[in-house]
């Protein structure tokens, strides 16, 4: 039942493709790849102090979510991609992109790692956060669009991704905690 409503809602966005759509959304979804822009995020925001908390939470969100969707769902679940599903409207020589390496569908990495990264830039800062689930929303689209993931993969991906977002942010905090403490018992007992 969940794979019919999935391909009702896959196959109406497919009656919404135009030209300038199919040049952008390859290109929205590549920028999602291998979690490269969130990555590159995460590296920069190491560089100053300010930021370093957020750079962290953020690189350690894509680790986690690396590991429980890539590793370790996608081949527990075994969910085949819709192009390869007969009776599908694509198939693998109609998409508007390259056949995806992974060959499971369940759930989105893109959606995982995308909304891991913005909503951990979401929670630190506001500003930088709305526009990144802004982004992170639109490569989760774009997963719909080129047919490569069903609606349910992107939004198990997304609710994952914020999880481990929220996850990470607990974590980076309570190391963080723990370091100033120790910082602060190192310190008493040298000006003792």
């Amino acid at each position: 039942m969940i794979t019919e409503i999935d391909f009702l809602i896959l196959n109406n966005i497919q009656h919404m493709r135009n030209g300038f759509c199919d040049a952008v959304m390859p290109v929205i979804t590549y920028l999602g790849s291998g979690g490269a822009i969130w990555i590159i995020t995460g590296l920069i925001l190491l560089i100053f102090k300010k930021s370093r908390k957020t750079g962290l939470a953020l690189l350690l969100s894509l680790i986690l979510g690396l590991i429980l969707s890539t590793i370790l769902l996608k081949g527990i679940v075994g969910r085949e991609r819709p192009f390869n599903i007969s009776g599908a409207l694509l198939n693998e020589t109609s998409l508007l992109i390259g056949t995806p390496s992974g060959r499971f569908s369940f759930p989105s990495g893109h959606s995982v790692s995308s909304f891991s990264a913005a909503s951990v830039l979401f929670l630190y800062n506001k500003k930088i956060g709305i526009p990144a689930i802004i982004l992170a929303s639109l490569i989760a689209f774009s997963r719909l669009y080129l047919y490569v993931h069903f609606p349910s993969d992107v939004l198990a991906g997304a609710i994952i991704g914020i999880f481990l977002a929220v996850l990470s942010i607990i974590i980076v905090n309570n190391i963080g905690e723990k370091i100033n403490e120790r910082k602060l018992s190192d310190h008493s007992k040298r000006n003792h």
